[in-house]
């Protein structure tokens, strides 16, 4: 998510209060706030969720929905999402054991 350098301390705010509450949220096991080491108003949220329903749900809460609303205006370019699976474990890749 690219925010506009102004509004980067609002969106803060906004991550804070609603972190808590996601974190809580059923399926959700794991939630990180990352900042690019370049452009710091360039910020990435990595989740882990049970399953793509989980994640679904989610998004389709009044919890997303009322933290969207807030951010959505903060952006200074349209936001990117990404779902992604493991493809290669880090044990994999460290022993060699690959299934292909």
């Amino acid at each position: 998510m690219t925010f506009r350098p102004e509004a980067f301390e609002d969106f803060m705010e906004i991550f804070d209060a609603s972190a808590p509450k996601i974190r809580a949220f059923a399926g959700c096991e794991h939630l990180e706030l990352w900042q690019d080491q370049q452009y710091p108003n360039i910020l990435t949220t990595h989740s882990h969720w049970t399953g793509p329903e989980a994640l679904e749900q989610y998004r389709r809460s009044d919890l997303f929905k009322q933290t969207w609303a807030k951010t959505k205006p903060l952006f200074a370019a349209p936001p990117l999402a990404y779902s992604n699976h493991e493809l290669r474990s880090a044990e994999a890749i460290s022993t060699g054991d690959q299934q292909i």
